[in-house]
């Protein structure tokens, strides 16, 4: 299981929608899962769980009231380190 959680869960998390069609949120744990299987027969794995892993980071960001300013950038590229700016 590919799995993501935000504690303290911050209300409404569990009721966000997620993606892909084949994750969904188990009560027991606290959290999303998205099977291992499911990733592994899909035609595109790395877009699968790259959908899974935004998805419930924008649930958790829009639930939790985080500043998305501050905490997100711009992809870059595999291998290239992103510049880091200092104030």
């Amino acid at each position: 299981m590919f799995y993501s959680h935000a504690y303290p869960a911050p209300e409404g998390f569990a009721d966000q929608p997620v993606e892909p069609a084949e994750a969904g949120f188990d009560e027991t744990l606290g959290e999303f899962l998205l099977p291992h299987a499911a990733v592994q027969a899909s035609d595109d794995p790395e877009a699968m769980l790259k959908s899974f892993l935004q998805s419930t980071y924008e649930a958790a960001a829009k639930t939790g009231g985080w500043d998305r300013s501050s905490l997100e950038c711009a992809f870059g590229r595999p291998g290239v380190p992103r510049p880091v700016h200092r104030d």
